[in-house]
């Protein structure tokens, strides 16, 4: 273990052992009494030392030093009272052999390293078995590391039972590996030490590799697979210390040494990579201490409510465009690249040296060394055929990649670090050449798995330093809670669901993307979107349109005609449209589809902008994308469709209405005549233009029935397991502010209302039609969830639950939700020109329990009828549009009215807590009007 400075400011145990030995004059040793001014003592000294080591990390912001003390300072305390127990209250005269005991600090702690908030780790070990002494020895240690408030694991064992269980178990076989003598009979720790040097050690590396690297890929797929994951877990994620400390174990168990100079000298590693290593080690370590001080406990989650001030303590600013907080994790995650890195190096360099087989199944001859287009392949993965390769011709370092990728081959580790050491010659020249562009063109297009050989070119530094565009979003974050991965991720994982729905793969979840896939007219047209369409993230505006620019200028080097770079850049510009129009506007109003049109102008866009605008939500992260939201996208797609290919968007609202109600009076056959034009005049005509034949039909029954039992509540709902959706439709006598009270009643109940139609008939009926999922995006129907959200809305309905009140009180008792970190600006659009009839008001806020009610029962306040709702949840962000008329029927087109709304909206916008302020020209909102 490290040299700690100024140990005696830390704990002084010259002086602990004094004024612990004075007490024996006050005390008897077997008392409590004495027991309890002991532990006083050792509080003292505890806290104290805990209180230097914390003063001295805050000061000096150093991880590790801080570790190594805080391994000291236990050292002392658990030395101070093994000492106290067999001195003063077990003391032995004459000792028998079996009445020895030696105590090992094992994990982390074996390793000299203690977080502030981590578990101390103990080995009790006999000679032969436990013995009464030893076992009350034991058992006084621990229960005074328990009254200090101290977490303790521990084990008692004899030596032999240690190798025994070492041999069974690799999790026992570690522990032993990092196992350092405490106090207590040294000669027995050493014992055990030789013994398992001898017995498990020697002649067994090959068996702990596998098993230690098993072992880390199964913890990977745990914690998400991923380095990039925007809240890692530091310790046991993918790129974290658990990784680091893997490549230290097996360096021990193979080498004897976790000392990186010692790596360095046997060849391991070379020095830069050896500072690479010591950097890593160092930073994660210090984060590690800050997340235990700030949150006091033993927290290994960089969860988005610590991430702020963990930057603001480790000297992350904001900058023109990113954010402190971004630039830390940032940080973060190119050193979770290193330690990828570098482990890949390390078990290259073990299988060299050890003549391991290659861990991937390849036929016998995979293992030999052989030409292959220019270069050599090895056991299944592809080298270079000498370093003087990629200086004579730096395009090789692209074709290595391409060969690669073609023959279904691995790149050695060994190509990998030699690419790394010269990523220099990737200059202007090479980005220039033809050839190499070609190459990567050819790469990314590939039919063969291009996500895995893109996601190689990155790991390895070529990515960025090719497209050094694409190298400014390399381990770029966004700070909320909707992006999962960082923006590099993000997008090679969204050409690698463009691959899968190409091949067929995602065909079931993606029948119109699969479908319209090979009617695309250029592949690399949508490929280079893909690449491109968040390659501006990070630069302070929209980055859509500082994309398109970067489109502009890239898409020539890379090949692409003028033509292709004009579409790429357009598909860049307006890679959010089709999902704007999809999920905030009303698909039924010929009006979105007409504005939607007059933007997209081409079927070949049309076709395109869906399927990016489809693998960019799915690359958002594992449960962003829903059937729901698919429907939305082709329900779209379908309508625009028709209107550029020469269907008409409207042939005139009455006559469509016309249209619809004469359709549904072909099916209803078993209806009389009096029947089927009662229920036919029931209706306004925004009722049979803004639904689907299907739809009508299902209304038609559902009412009839209602109406001969003279139900004055009906509640049906129907799931749709494709679209993850449920459907409630609530059919009663209309009053004010029904909308609002059901949405309330909706949000107690755990549902999540993400579309809603409200119609009136003429004769005061209300037929309200609710979407809804529940909180994790899926369909409303497990368990008794329907029958409590049935018994809530009806309760609600008949004044017997006050919903909105209820939520309130929820909202105000309930644990800060974790949205709470994030700031979101709120915002009111109100706009007149997005519908021929309805004004269409946008709201954006952050997310909480009971907005959507709150918002719905503003609007009823302000006297507004609601004719449609979609809401939509990016996070922490919550974006609800709202089709509205005032209570003649008419768009709202008064200033005063507008300003009214504007300013309502807001003050329910805003959060709870602070105060709201009324302003007659708010800087937070926007007013788009026609009159």
């Amino acid at each position: 273990m490290a040299k700690v400075p100024n140990q005696r400011d830390i704990i002084d145990r010259k002086t602990l052992v004094s004024d612990l030995a004075l007490l024996v004059d006050d005390f008897a040793p077997t008392s409590m009494e004495f027991r309890n001014a002991v532990l006083k003592k050792l509080k003292q000294a505890l806290a104290s030392g805990q209180d230097e080591i914390k003063r001295r990390f805050m000061e000096n912001n150093k991880g590790r030093p801080s570790m190594h003390a805080a391994s000291f300072l236990m050292d002392q305390i658990i030395r101070v009272i093994y000492d106290v127990a067999t001195e003063y209250i077990y003391p032995l005269s004459n000792p028998t052999p079996s009445e020895k005991l030696s105590l090992l600090a094992v994990g982390g702690y074996g390793r000299g390293e203690l977080a502030p908030h981590s578990d101390v780790d103990l080995l009790f070990l006999f000679p032969y078995k436990q013995t009464a002494w030893s076992e009350q020895v034991v058992e006084f240690t621990l229960y005074m590391l328990w009254d200090l408030g101290l977490k303790v694991g521990h084990a008692t064992r004899t030596t032999d039972e240690c190798i025994r269980l070492s041999r069974q178990d690799i999790t026992i076989q570690t522990a032993l590996l990092e196992a350092r003598y405490l106090w207590g009979d040294k000669e027995l720790a050493t014992e055990l030490r030789n013994k398992f040097m001898k017995e498990i050690v020697a002649g067994n590396g090959k068996q702990f590799i596998e098993a230690k690297l098993h072992e880390r890929d199964e913890r990977h797929k745990k914690y998400g697979n991923s380095r990039y994951v925007v809240e890692p877990n530091l310790k046991e994620g993918k790129g974290g210390l658990r990784d680091l400390q893997t490549l230290f174990w097996l360096a021990k168990f193979l080498y004897s040494t976790t000392e990186v100079s010692e790596l360095e000298r046997r060849g391991v590693f070379t020095r830069s990579e050896r500072q690479r290593l010591t950097k890593a080690s160092n930073f994660l370590r210090t984060v590690r201490c800050h997340l235990h001080y700030l949150t006091n406990r033993p927290e290994e989650r960089l969860t988005f409510d610590v991430q702020g001030e963990l930057a603001a303590r480790l000297g992350y600013t904001d900058h023109a465009g990113t954010l402190g907080v971004e630039r830390f994790m940032k940080h973060y995650f190119l050193i979770a690249k290193d330690i990828g890195d570098l482990t890949r190096i390390f078990c290259a360099n073990l299988e060299a040296m050890h003549q391991k087989k290659s861990r991937l199944s390849l036929p016998r001859i995979g293992l030999l060394k052989r030409k292959v287009d220019g270069f050599r392949a090895e056991g299944g993965r592809l080298d270079f055929l000498s370093e003087e390769d990629i200086f004579s011709d730096p395009v090789k370092i692209l074709g290595l990649f391409h060969v690669a990728q073609n023959r279904g081959l691995d790149v050695h580790p060994n190509a990998l670090r030699l690419i790394r050491r010269n990523l220099k010659l990737i200059n202007r020249k090479l980005r220039q050449n033809e050839e190499a562009n070609r190459l990567f063109m050819e790469m990314l297009t590939s039919r063969k798995d291009p996500e895995t050989t893109l996601r190689r070119l990155n790991e390895a530094g070529v990515f960025g330093k090719f497209i050094p565009d694409f190298g400014r979003v390399v381990a770029q974050m966004q700070h909320d809670m909707y992006h999962v991965y960082t923006v590099d991720e993000h997008t090679i994982r969204a050409i690698g669901i463009l691959s899968h729905i190409e091949d067929g793969l995602l065909s079931e979840e993606h029948p119109l993307s699969h479908r319209i896939m090979p009617k695309i007219v250029s592949r690399r047209v949508l490929y280079t979107a893909v690449l491109l369409h968040d390659i501006a993230k990070g630069r302070g505006g929209d980055h859509s349109v500082l994309g398109a620019d970067v489109a502009k200028r890239l898409c020539p080097r890379l090949g692409l005609t003028a033509s292709e770079t004009e579409t790429v850049a357009w598909l860049v510009r307006y890679h959010l449209l089709f999902s704007n129009f999809a999920f905030k506007r009303d698909i039924s109003d010929p009006k979105t589809v007409a504005d939607f049109v007059q933007i997209i102008q081409s079927p070949v866009r049309l076709k395109l902008l869906l399927i990016l605008t489809v693998v960019d939500i799915r690359a958002v992260g594992p449960n962003v994308w829903n059937g729901w939201k698919g429907q939305l996208l082709r329900d779209l797609y379908y309508a625009s469709e028709t209107a550029l290919t020469g269907g008409h968007i409207s042939d005139g609202r009455t006559k469509r209405a016309d249209y619809n109600k004469g359709r549904l009076a072909e099916t209803l056959t078993d209806w009389s005549d009096e029947e089927r034009d009662a229920h036919l005049a029931r209706f306004y005509e925004s009722y049979w233009v803004s639904n689907s034949l299907e739809i009508h039909k299902h209304h038609a029954e559902l009412m009839r029935a209602a109406d001969r039992t003279d139900d004055t509540l009906t509640i049906e709902a129907v799931s749709d397991q494709f679209q993850s959706v449920t459907e409630v439709t609530v059919y009663t006598p209309d009053h004010p502010g029904l909308f609002a009270r059901i949405a309330a009643a909706m949000s107690l109940s755990g549902a999540s209302i993400v579309d809603a139609k409200i119609h009136t008939t003429v004769d005061g009926m209300a037929l309200d039609s609710f979407v809804i999922q529940d909180m994790e995006g899926n369909v409303f129907d497990q368990g008794d969830r329907m029958k409590r959200l049935r018994a809530t809305i009806e309760d609600t309905l008949k004044g017997k639950r006050k919903a909105h009140i209820e939520l309130t009180t929820r909202e105000h008792s309930s644990l800060p939700s974790r949205t709470r970190v994030f700031k979101v600006e709120p915002a009111v659009m109100i706009d007149n020109k997005a519908s021929n009839i309805h004004t269409v008001i946008e709201v954006h806020g952050r997310d909480r329990v009971g907005l959507l009610a709150e918002l719905t029962r503003a609007l009823f306040t302000l006297s507004l009828s609601i004719s449609s709702a979609h809401i939509a949840t990016y996070g922490e962000r919550a974006v609800d549009v709202f089709y509205v008329k005032d209570m003649f029927g008419l768009k709202i087109t008064n200033d005063v009215k507008l300003r009214s709304i504007e300013e309502k909206l807001i003050e329910v916008l805003s959060e709870p807590e602070k105060p709201r302020k009324k302003s007659a020209k708010s800087k937070k909102s926007q007013v788009e009007k026609t009159q």
